[in-house]
């Protein structure tokens, strides 16, 4: 019985140890390309939501 289930063991070892293997010889992933600057004004919004949620922040920290 024991020399049956080695017999079956080892291959199945050897089979996951060279899929692991395998591993180390996948491609990279490309980098993706930057982003383009866009000029449609989304920054200046986002900049001025944070001043205004930093702004309620303390508010909200003085009058508690």
């Amino acid at each position: 019985m024991m020399n049956s289930m080695r017999l079956y063991a080892l291959p199945v070892i050897g089979f996951m140890f060279m899929a692991i293997l395998q591993l180390g010889n996948a491609q990279n992933m490309a980098p993706s390309p930057a982003p383009a600057p866009s000029s449609d004004g989304t920054a200046i919004d986002q900049g001025i939501a944070y001043i205004l949620m930093v702004l309620a922040l303390a508010i909200t920290y003085l009058v508690h």
